[in-house]
């Protein structure tokens, strides 16, 4: 399944609602508005409050409450294709239970992110990280999957600006799958991981390379270096649409042309160990989001090329899609 978060069209105060995105079909099934038809047709009292309470429109909610989240939303996909196939596809007031993917707007995925921590799993980038410094790659990078914590506010989602702030003058995109957590967990063997994955995304770790070189000098960060825009999307590619520890072709493209190749299955750490590691004496929780680090080539700095205010900039990952946004303005210029 594909997982989104969307806004039906003509909805001018963006609420976003819990999708499932059917590309075959061209629709975004609403699975909120499918409990509540299902509850009207059996002749429950408060429909909507009912399926309020059996499948909420928070990604959020959902991973944090249900026993079985994928469970939940497989059941709204069959109750989907049921009405369809009877032709029962609103609500008495009029409501559809399903939208054309033309006419609703994607959103960030995640309506909440509990936490984010973005690894440094791929060696190639790491290589070319240091090498821009003068320096080898410390041997404690090959002992542990080490990882910075991020800021959650700066999120957005597909289609939104890229933001510029007025502080930097080199802004960096950078090509990364990222994890999202679907059941807690403290403690996790690598046997076990599957289990707490919900499914996977793509991640544009925007970077401000100026002033995370300056964080970085003094070893802390990176914050004002990257705190400031995170995007995620377009849509969550559940667990059960791969291969455990899947090895996917990752792609970005600057204004049509390809810029950056290379192989989520190239990282040191596979996602077992990076769980494992995380969890030890710790909690995991459902809506975390734990990212690769950039692939291979994955950003301009490692191709000393740099985006500029107005480029389009696209990230494709096998088997999840295209996140597509604009490089804005630098903050602050007319």
């Amino acid at each position: 399944m594909k997982v989104c978060r969307f806004v039906p069209e003509g909805d001018a105060l963006r609420r976003g609602r819990l999708g499932l995105l059917l590309e075959d079909e061209g629709v975004v099934v609403d699975c909120n508005m499918v409990r509540a038809l299902d509850f009207q047709r059996e002749g429950r009292y408060d429909p909507f409050g009912r399926a309020d309470r059996a499948l909420p429109s928070s990604l959020h909610e959902v991973l944090s409450l249900a026993d079985d989240p994928l469970g939940a939303l497989e059941e709204s996909l069959g109750l989907y294709l049921f009405l369809r196939k009877v032709g029962d596809l609103e609500t008495r007031e009029g409501a559809p239970v399903a939208h054309p993917v033309d006419r609703a707007t994607l959103l960030c995925p995640l309506d909440r992110i509990t936490s984010y921590r973005d690894f440094y799993t791929h060696e190639k980038h790491v290589a070319a990280s240091f090498k821009r410094r003068g320096e080898e790659i410390p041997s404690a990078w090959y002992e542990i999957p080490a990882y910075y914590k991020g800021a959650v506010s700066g999120f957005v989602g597909p289609g939104d600006e890229l933001v510029w702030p007025s502080y930097t003058d080199r802004l960096d995109y950078e090509l990364e799958l990222a994890l999202v957590v679907g059941r807690d967990g403290r403690d996790i063997r690598p046997r076990d991981a599957r289990g707490h994955v919900f499914g996977f995304t793509i991640l544009n770790d925007v970077s401000a390379r100026d002033v995370q070189r300056k964080e970085m000098a003094v070893r802390l960060g990176p914050a004002k270096g990257k705190d400031f825009c995170s995007v995620l999307g377009p849509v969550i590619a559940t667990i059960d649409e791969f291969e455990w520890e899947p090895d996917l072709l990752m792609r970005a493209r600057v204004n049509g042309e390809q810029w950056s190749e290379g192989r989520s299955g190239d990282a040191r750490y596979s996602w077992a160990r990076v769980l494992e590691h995380l969890s030890r004496d710790e909690w995991v929780r459902p809506g975390d989001v734990l990212a690769s680090g950039t692939v291979g080539t994955g950003c301009g700095m490692e191709l000393d090329r740099w985006v500029r205010p107005g480029d389009e900039v696209e990230l494709e990952v096998e088997g999840v899609g295209v996140l597509a946004n604009r490089v804005g303005r630098k903050r602050g210029e007319l």
